[in-house]
């Protein structure tokens, strides 16, 4: 122990530092409660914007068919159609399906990983019949994100 430093002393810091933690904690707790309540009072609610007018709905045209495809969601009419619809399109985009075109051993890889990490339900035989239609009406292409523009008639801007 060093020379001339009282313990004593030491110990009074310390009690004065705990002293000052707790102070400054009160009052940050105190504040809090003081801040939430003012809010709570004095909070007045904005008026919620008109929700529009959603019609009534229309069973007929819930799996409605013309020209060969799906009106609801643009898919084309094949078999298993109707499995994809309520498996896929419950959470997805229809056209997020049609934009991904993927081998069988991608999409069962895909299907798997959702199951996995996003709560997909077991599918049961129906993932067979879901990648057998997705495979059949939206195969694999090794083409980009879009197809290359062709076919058009380019112009000048004027200034």
């Amino acid at each position: 122990m060093k020379e001339g430093v009282n313990p004593y002393v030491r110990v009074r810091k310390l009690f004065s530092l705990i002293k000052q933690t707790f102070i400054l904690s009160l009052v940050v707790i105190v504040g809090s409660i003081v801040y939430v309540t003012y809010n709570e009072i004095n909070y007045k609610a904005e008026p919620i914007a008109e929700q529009p007018i959603v019609e009534a709905f229309d069973e007929a045209e819930w799996d409605k068919i013309e020209n060969g495809i799906h009106v609801r969601t643009g898919l084309i009419d094949a078999e298993g159609l109707m499995v994809v619809v309520s498996n896929c399109t419950s959470c997805h985009s229809a056209k997020l399906l049609t934009q991904n075109r993927m081998t069988a051993e991608r999409w069962n890889e895909t299907i798997k990983w959702m199951q996995e990490t996003q709560n997909l339900w077991d599918l049961g035989g129906n993932q067979e019949i879901i990648v057998k239609y997705l495979t059949t009406n939206y195969p694999y292409t090794k083409k980009g994100r879009r197809a290359i523009l062709t076919n058009v008639e380019w112009y000048e801007l004027e200034d």
